[in-house]
């Protein structure tokens, strides 16, 4: 099954960072959305979406309240979920696996971490 991704954040230097991530890992399909509400309007949008790669701090709809919208979701709620974070306090880190992100990267990160937390995401679907 070939992967396409969802990446969301507000910043476009991080969307861009995480992108080029995808791309030198041989992941070419993807989508960005600069928010969670831009986000659930492209999922919603394009069924052929089957992987969120997603920050926390956002405006108008935080990554966490899209991970609960996504998982509220019955249609969508087996959609793997990395969050990829400044947030790295033991706290927001549970709060965001009790919400059922698959997955949490704190950034900043390196491709190498990025495929690594993707295969272990992919290993336990």
């Amino acid at each position: 099954m070939g992967l396409k991704f969802l990446v969301v954040d507000d910043s476009v230097t991080m969307r861009r960072i995480v992108v080029n991530s995808l791309k030198n890992l041989g992941y070419n399909d993807y989508v960005e959305a600069n928010d969670g509400n831009d986000a659930l309007a492209k999922l919603n949008a394009d069924s052929s979406v089957n992987f969120v790669i997603t920050d926390w701090n956002m405006p108008n709809m935080t990554g966490l309240e899209l991970t609960q919208a996504i998982r509220g979701d019955a249609s969508k709620n087996n959609l793997p979920i990395l969050m990829v974070t400044t947030r790295g306090v033991k706290e927001d880190i549970v709060q965001a696996l009790q919400a059922r992100v698959n997955n949490y990267v704190v950034k900043p990160f390196t491709p190498q971490i990025l495929k690594e937390k993707i295969d272990q995401i992919l290993a336990n679907l």
